[in-house]
């Protein structure tokens, strides 16, 4: 990932992006630069427009959807209905047990 961060700080600055600049750039944050890597992404990047990409990337907003808030309140709604049938259930068990229990003594 901070190879990409990289590549988008000389960019930002104006500065083309080349195997070198980027590892100047890694070194000087403290990473230790894999020569294969660098010219992996080097490579990659010189068929990619960076400017519409981070362009349509922060035009691009994270909003849940609205099936998805459907869904949860559904989910919630499930829960509460499994409690209920939890709690009737452990109630009926403990009914069992204490008849259970008093057939023993007469």
């Amino acid at each position: 990932m901070e190879y990409v961060y990289g590549a988008l700080l000389l960019h930002a600055a104006g500065s083309e992006v080349d195997e070198d600049k980027l590892k100047k750039v890694l070194e000087g944050a403290g990473v230790t630069p894999d020569e294969s890597r660098l010219k992996a992404l080097v490579s990659s990047l010189k068929k990619v427009n960076i400017e519409e990409v981070v362009k349509n990337a922060a035009s691009m907003h994270a909003a849940p959807a609205p099936a998805a808030e459907a869904k949860h309140e559904e989910k919630k709604d499930s829960k509460k209905k499994e409690e209920k049938k939890d709690e009737k259930e452990a109630a009926a068990s403990e009914e069992d047990a204490l008849a259970g229990l008093s057939s023993l003594f007469g």
